[in-house]
């Protein structure tokens, strides 16, 4: 273990839970537009359901087991520099394999996740007898959860990439491989794009990826003009045009606007609650969710370090590139040369794409196609995750012994 990592307890103070309850006790309802039964979340998060979630968030949910419970992880608290916004605190969750050639795994959540995604991987992620150990380190993101805000414009994706590359290096970690979705997708993409010397491979469960293009990818291409669509790709361009047509408007205005949303979300429980809801019903393969499932990553959000509303500014980073965040969309979405790629599509994804376009990322050694599962793949089907690490790093895998000195046997 690294002599710079300190051991982090969660602990919310009493005022911040009384004040909470205050603002529910006073909030206020929007009313609902009259509607087949349904029908009701074509409009957004029914009425019911948010007076159902915030009441019970208010009269019954007890933060303080939501918060034993997260401090039973490996949490740990470290600072990293970053390139023109000087030092931050980085909280992360770090667990140790007991296999001493385990393999370094990053792990990079989303929006609107966070590191308690990775819970249900841990049990299965420490090795065995025949599937490898990982040694895994999962952040909290800046702006997110319990790591440091940042309130200097221009903190973007490359950012983030840089500050999980220091926390690797600063662990002890010089090679290294990666996971992650949503956000994570994009880090993941940067880490491999910077630096692949370190960045060995990578696994990610939301796959964005234009069709191959003559120019760059003939054979590709050629084999996207012959071949036709299969089922599932044909269920997955539709389920992309639902969320491009009708599933996107968060995402317009947190990247045109975030501090008129941020005024919602900063001031409102109730409504960064009806704003996180939303994704999780909408962007999962009906997954059933508990109340305290629900209000444990709401209120991760609404007791983080930085404010429940710093996290939706990556969106206007990510689209407004400067020189001091700058990298293009269109470099994370094309070949990535040095780093090998796995990936994982699922059919309630928010983007779902062909294997022909997804194999255009780099180079592809692994592809897995699953009936069930969605955005949040890593607390949906936390099986899909472990079975594609497996078989990419087990021996005999395409990645098997990738990392310098580990097998992770």
């Amino acid at each position: 273990m690294s002599e710079y990592q300190q051991p982090y307890t969660i602990s919310v103070p009493q005022d911040a839970l009384d004040e909470l309850k205050q603002r529910l006790a006073l909030a206020k309802f929007p009313s609902q537009l009259e509607s087949p039964e349904q029908d009701l979340w074509d409009y957004g998060v029914p009425v019911k359901e948010v007076q159902g979630l915030a009441k019970y968030w208010k009269d019954r949910f007890d933060w303080r087991k939501a918060e034993t419970r997260l401090n039973e992880l490996p949490n740990y608290q470290t600072q990293i520099e970053v390139a023109g916004f000087g030092v931050l605190d980085i909280h992360y969750i770090h667990q140790l394999s007991p296999n001493k050639n385990a393999i370094p795994l990053l792990f990079s959540h989303g929006w609107p996740g966070s590191f308690i995604e990775v819970t249900k991987l841990l049990p299965f992620l420490k090795g065995g007898d025949d599937h490898p150990g990982f040694h895994v380190v999962a952040p909290s993101l800046p702006n997110f959860g319990f790591s440091s805000g940042v309130t200097r414009r221009g903190f973007g994706i490359l950012q983030y990439a840089e500050t999980f590359h220091k926390l690797m290096l600063k662990l002890g970690y010089e090679q290294y491989v990666t996971q992650g979705g949503d956000l994570g997708f994009w880090i993941t993409r940067t880490l491999g794009l910077l630096y692949p010397e370190h960045c060995k491979a990578s696994h990610v469960n939301m796959v964005v990826a234009r069709p191959p293009q003559w120019s760059s990818n003939p054979l590709l291409a050629l084999q996207h003009a012959l071949i036709p669509y299969t089922d599932r790709e044909k269920d997955g361009r539709q389920r992309s045009k639902w969320f491009d047509h009708e599933g996107f408007g968060y995402n317009m205005l947190q990247r045109t606007k975030p501090q008129t949303i941020s005024a919602a979300l900063a001031d409102s429980p109730v409504a960064l609650l009806a704003w996180i809801y939303e994704k999780l019903h909408d962007w999962t393969d009906s997954f059933p969710w508990t109340e305290d499932e629900i209000l444990t990553w709401v209120s991760i959000y609404w007791f983080s370090v930085a404010g429940p509303a710093a996290s939706v500014r990556v969106y206007y980073e990510g689209f407004h590139p400067d020189p001091v965040s700058g990298i293009s969309y269109a470099q994370l979405t094309g070949y990535i040369p040095r780093v090998k790629l796995g990936l994982a599509h699922l059919p309630r994804e928010i983007s779902v794409v062909p294997t022909t376009w997804a194999a255009a990322l780099g180079p592809v050694v692994w592809q897995s196609e699953h009936v069930q599962g969605g955005h949040f793949a890593a607390w949906e089907v936390p099986d899909v995750i472990v079975k594609d690490l497996r078989a990419m790093f087990s021996k005999g895998g395409p990645c098997y012994q990738i990392v310098l000195g580990r097998d992770g046997y």
